[in-house]
């Protein structure tokens, strides 16, 4: 039988290490973490990962089977000079500016954590935010300082100012809108943060097709900030594909701790074919934008429910009084309507739960549920 040694004590292929070892070898703030929970929803509504409920016309996934069948899986991929012209062309990015892609925002965050921050350096966002921008900076041997919001979930800035004086952050992270709260930050606060910062602001701008207001057309003048997003919530989360647009000093640097190859062939041949039909993702962001206040207002009305405002393609509802949000949770998973709860995560969410914008039918069923469970409560 094949052994793989290790040391002095032979181990049979296939056996497991033992449980001291990996406690001995691992990081121990690693191993105090739970892995990132990814759901399903089988034959269900799913409106728990903002995503865009709808799918792509006929003509648009003949386009992709035709430029997946073309594409050579025997080579590495390019340097990817046709999707770059894409991208910039698609997203309105300026010509001066830099641009990097990434497999999905979560990579690029971690790209920027990792080429700034050197061990027990600062990372600062506002909390609740994006997880990862947390995770990203343990992972990479960070300090993540989060600035709690206020009780309505608003910037709390000037306790945003007094943590930069204090920290003195490498790297600020700035979610436009901010996940999972909505809310979209006012430009005079941003501004005075990029004017405090010490570092660099990334301005996460994951869920702009669904705002109103960008930072894109300033990405190449901005001496300290860069601009970051995906594709995903515009309708192709299952490509993984973010982009990083900035000054090209900035992105000259997180271009050496990108991996080779990072965006691989199969995902370029699809958003090129994509990108050639945007308007199609444009008119869906479009619908979801529309549908947004409609089921807020319809959300707002039912009895002990709060809606805090959003630009984004997700509404975060706070229950009160004897309406316990994980019981509500519960009620909706019974019916295979799946939404996001949290957990404890942070205590500014307790009896909160994220809900995205769906289709009208599936709004309307979630509507449904919800009136039948408080009518029940």
């Amino acid at each position: 039988m094949n052994q793989v040694s290790h040391g002095d004590t032979p181990l049979q292929s296939g056996q497991a290490p033992a449980p001291d070892r990996v406690a001995a070898t691992v990081r121990r703030d690693i191993r105090a973490m739970a892995a990132y929970s990814i759901g399903h929803a089988d034959g269900g509504i799913k409106l728990d990962a903002m995503e865009n409920p709808y799918g792509l016309p006929d003509a648009v996934r003949d386009d992709i089977a035709a430029a997946v069948r073309a594409t050579a899986l025997n080579r590495y991929p390019d340097d990817a000079a046709a999707l770059h012209r894409a991208v910039r062309q698609a997203f309105d990015i300026p010509a001066t500016a830099g641009l990097l892609f990434g497999n999905g925002s979560d990579e690029l965050i971690n790209l920027i954590v990792q080429a700034c921050c050197e061990p027990g350096d600062v990372v600062l966002a506002p909390a609740p935010s994006f997880v990862i921008f947390e995770m990203a900076a343990r992972f990479n041997h960070a300090r993540y300082v989060g600035v709690p919001l206020t009780a309505g979930l608003e910037l709390d800035l000037p306790a945003m100012l007094a943590a930069i004086a204090t920290h003195r952050p490498k790297v600020i992270f700035l979610a436009l809108p901010n996940n999972p709260t909505g809310g979209m930050w006012p430009t005079a606060a941003v501004q005075a943060i990029l004017d405090a910062a010490p570092g660099l602001v990334v301005i996460d701008e994951a869920y702009q097709p669904f705002a109103d207001h960008t930072w894109m057309p300033l990405a190449a003048e901005l001496p300290n900030a860069v601009v970051l997003r995906t594709v995903s919530k515009l309708g192709l989360a299952g490509l993984r594909f973010g982009y990083l647009a900035g000054p090209a000093a900035w992105i000259g640097e997180f271009d050496k701790v990108r991996p080779p190859y990072n965006v691989d062939v199969l995902t370029q041949a699809v958003l090129l074919a994509v990108l050639r039909h945007k308007d199609v993702l444009d008119g869906q962001a479009a619908q979801l934008r529309a549908d947004r206040e409609p089921l807020a207002k319809a959300l707002a009305e039912l009895p002990g429910v709060v809606v805090h405002p959003s630009a984004a393609n997700f509404l975060l509802l706070r229950f009160s009084g004897k309406l316990r949000a994980d019981a509500v949770h519960q009620a909706l998973k019974s019916r295979k309507i799946w939404v996001r709860a949290f957990g404890g995560s942070d205590p500014l969410l307790n009896n909160c739960l994220r809900i995205s914008i769906g289709t009208p039918a599936e709004n309307a069923a979630l509507l449904a549920a919800l009136r039948e469970i408080l009518e029940r409560s």
